[in-house]
């Protein structure tokens, strides 16, 4: 089987690797993170006009035609860089949607504006008492005449505080676990009735509780099919997954390497702690879980990249154990293997551990994901 890139994404992954080597310094992340908006808004343009925030949409739309591949590169490299830029939300979760279910008139509207950087968005899916269970949602859009009337509430909304449109779930029939019923409405974040509590997260990005009482939406904020909104959602969630997981791969890649370099460097009783065979054997450990689960990244990416079915999910779900069994064993050695300076804020061991953590929940943690796999 062949494994090897196209020249093009050969290309895609250079370009953001000399970025990420070239212009994104750890400190100047650690700087960009203390804003209002958590993120470089030069950064943002720059990632518009070199064309990464159209990558994966089809030409007809603006964007560039790229599949899963291109995302999983992309994503890995991000992973590299700690990047903390909100591509994850504004373009794979706000941005699917929209590409699985808007309109031509919501694309032209909306779609662009992500693509070309003067817009950002954010998906609200994910509700206090759901878990992981994208089919439990008590958010409720009544319909009044040609209206709906949208009240409930969203938690851990990402790129809540930035994004100038939301994309939302919200049950419009049927019971509260219903899989049909659930519809999608894409909303202005500045209509009345919005309510919304931001925060940062675990590894300093930013994240919003939004609160909605009888905000009104006009029925042409509809995505997809009234009712049918939950195949959509699932696929968008799916795609998140093999680009927060290729993202994983790429953190991890960092911290083995580095705790190499520094286990090479670090003397104790007058030789390099490195030399100790316990600490190699650790060291080993830490490549294989590396390697294991890059591996299982590549089989996600070429299922999804052959359509969406039973056994994309169920390579998806076997990826996302993967990147949560292995982010924990990776993270915490290279954390001891550093010392106590590995959680300090000055070094950047401790913020990929964060991420790998933050990772790790995103989309439902390894024993969800561990029972999802079995029931396929």
């Amino acid at each position: 089987m062949d494994f090897s890139f196209s020249d093009e994404q050969v290309l895609l992954q250079q370009s953001i690797s000399r970025f990420i080597q070239n212009e994104y310094s750890f400190e100047s992340r650690q700087r960009n993170l203390l804003t209002d908006s958590g993120f470089s808004r030069a950064n943002w343009s720059t990632f518009a006009s070199l064309g990464w925030l159209g990558i994966p949409f089809d030409e007809a739309d603006g964007g560039f035609g790229g599949g899963p591949i291109e995302l999983m590169l992309m994503f890995q490299e991000f992973g590299r860089g700690l990047l903390i830029e909100p591509v994850l939300s504004s373009i794979v979760l706000a941005g699917g949607v929209l590409k699985l279910g808007a309109t031509d008139v919501q694309k032209r509207k909306y779609l662009r504006g992500l693509i070309d950087g003067t817009l950002q968005a954010g998906l609200a899916f994910a509700e206090p008492t759901a878990r992981y269970d994208l089919s439990d949602i008590e958010t409720s859009a009544i319909k009044s005449g040609d209206n709906f009337c949208l009240n409930g509430n969203k938690t851990v909304v990402l790129n809540g505080p930035s994004a100038d449109f939301l994309l939302v779930t919200a049950r419009t029939s049927g019971e509260k676990v219903d899989r049909d019923g659930v519809s999608l409405f894409l909303i202005d974040s500045s209509l009345n009735g919005i309510e919304r509590t931001d925060y940062p997260t675990i590894d300093g990005q930013r994240a919003s509780e939004v609160r909605f009482k009888d905000v009104e939406i006009d029925q042409a904020n509809l995505v997809g099919e009234w009712g049918q909104g939950l195949s959509i959602l699932e696929e968008v969630i799916d795609e998140a997954i093999l680009a927060v997981g290729s993202e994983a791969v790429g953190c991890m890649e960092v911290l083995y390497e580095s705790t190499v370099d520094y286990c090479k460097t670090r003397k104790q009783f007058g030789s390099p702690i490195g030399s100790f065979q316990v600490l190699q054997h650790r060291m080993v450990d830490m490549f294989m879980e590396y390697e294991q689960v890059k591996s299982l990244m590549y089989l996600a990416a070429m299922q999804m990249s052959g359509g969406y079915n039973s056994e994309t999910k169920k390579a998806i779900s076997a990826f996302k154990v993967q990147v949560g069994k292995a982010g924990r064993f990776v993270g915490q050695n290279a954390v001891q293997l550093h010392g106590g300076m590995g959680m300090t804020e000055e070094l950047k061991i401790g913020h990929y551990f964060k991420r790998l953590t933050m990772i790790d929940a995103l989309f439902g943690n390894a024993d969800f994901h561990l029972t999802r796999f079995g029931s396929f």
